[in-house]
């Protein structure tokens, strides 16, 4: 009793060590930023599966910047966040060419000028304008900050777009009750490759991952779209609302998909790093957790936590452990298991063979019980056994 006291109190100790997320597989479908979140995920111990959902290229039709810097022109802004230093030049040349150039530099040289870092305090300044402060950081975080503690509503903030200038930081301003002005100087186009894009398709439909996660309501559309091309939507929305987390950063980033029917996970912060610590919280609690032989056994996405021991486990075995916990410590007939792995065929003795895989791989064989021609059951421990037996 003791020793078992001593593995259950060791745990959730070594369950940090390995990361939260350990066991755990999550989608980015992230054109910007992508190996920020995914050096995020993977700090955490989650497994990375990276398919950029869309990419950003500059505006070849220029009648949507054009129709915004008249905008700005009529109806001056209070604020103007300057995001990239090849935009904002573009943006500049593209007015000249409009024959609009000097009079976008006067309404730009009255109004509080904002620079991202000191590439675009350098643009802005060969323009011959001067920001009123710019991070050193060159963190969209820390313009969101400054802006926030500033106070923004009911004021009107014109940011010049790149895609995803930091994933909420447009819902933001708009939820401290700021009218914020888009200036899209690139536009949002599907991948040149779209395999990846497939592969995590693929793989969210067949429930080989856990979450995806969401940064730019375009890429939400862009998935959604992708899988009704493929004639997969219904498949993917079915496996959104049940088995794969959809996290988005923000309230604006889901629409797409609640349009859909489909509920997602939200950070109270629309940045990075609060989405990642959501998710710490929402899959560990998803897990399913049964005390077997005197183990605590968490059953996670591709591994298992064996008293807090991360025990990496193969797909097939995977799929009999979660056959098997569904009706903890009820023997499972072969026939049943059987159906539960992946392109298993007829033959039983696929069952026997994936069933040595997995008790190896758990490094506990009594963890599993044989029932003699009956089939195999969970080592359920007797206090648990009796409260399972009624389910």
């Amino acid at each position: 009793m003791y020793e078992q006291q001593q593995r259950s109190d060791a745990g959730p100790q070594r369950a940090v060590e390995h990361g939260l997320l350990a066991g755990f597989t999550v989608g980015v479908t992230a054109a910007r930023r992508a190996e920020e979140l995914s050096a995020l995920l993977q700090r955490r111990g989650a497994a990375v599966l990276h398919a950029p959902a869309l990419r950003i290229v500059p505006l070849a039709d220029d009648g949507e910047l054009l129709a915004a810097t008249k905008e700005l022109i009529d109806q001056v802004p209070d604020v103007v966040v300057a995001t990239t230093a090849i935009g904002f030049r573009g943006w500049i040349e593209a007015a000249d060419g409009w024959g609009l150039g000097e009079q976008l530099l006067d309404k730009l040289g009255g109004v509080e000028l904002l620079a991202r870092g000191p590439k675009v305090k350098g643009a802005v300044r060969a323009a011959g304008l001067t920001e009123d402060w710019s991070p050193s950081s060159e963190s969209m975080a820390e313009v969101l900050d400054r802006l926030l503690e500033e106070g923004v509503d009911g004021r009107r903030v014109a940011v010049q777009l790149h895609g995803e200038p930091l994933p909420g930081f447009v819902e933001s301003l708009r939820v401290a009750g700021a009218e914020v002005v888009g200036v899209p100087v690139y536009r949002w186009m599907p991948p040149e490759d779209i395999s990846p894009l497939d592969r995590l398709l693929d793989a969210a439909v067949s429930r080989g991952l856990d979450a995806i996660t969401f940064t730019s309501a375009p890429a939400a559309a862009s998935l959604l779209s992708r899988a009704e091309e493929r004639g997969l939507l219904p498949e993917l929305l079915a496996a959104l609302s049940h088995d794969v987390l959809p996290a988005c950063v923000g309230p604006v980033t889901a629409l797409p998909l609640q349009a859909q029917g489909v509920d997602t996970v939200q950070p109270e912060r629309f940045r990075l790093g609060p989405l990642v610590q959501l998710l710490c919280q929402e899959l560990p609690s998803r897990a399913r957790a049964l005390p077997i032989a005197g183990y605590r056994v968490e059953i996670r996405g591709h591994a298992v936590l064996v008293d807090g021991c991360l025990k990496p486990v193969p797909p097939a075995g995977m799929s009999l452990l979660r056959a098997l916990s569904r009706r903890p410590g009820w023997v499972v007939p072969r026939s049943d298991l059987l159906r539960a792995l992946p392109g298993a065929g007829r033959d039983e003795h696929a069952v026997e063979t994936a069933m040595a895989r997995l008790r190896t791989a758990l490094g506990a064989p009594k963890l599993i019980q044989t029932v003699v021609k009956r089939g195999y059951r969970l080592a359920l421990d007797p206090a648990a056994d009796a409260k399972y037996s009624d389910e």
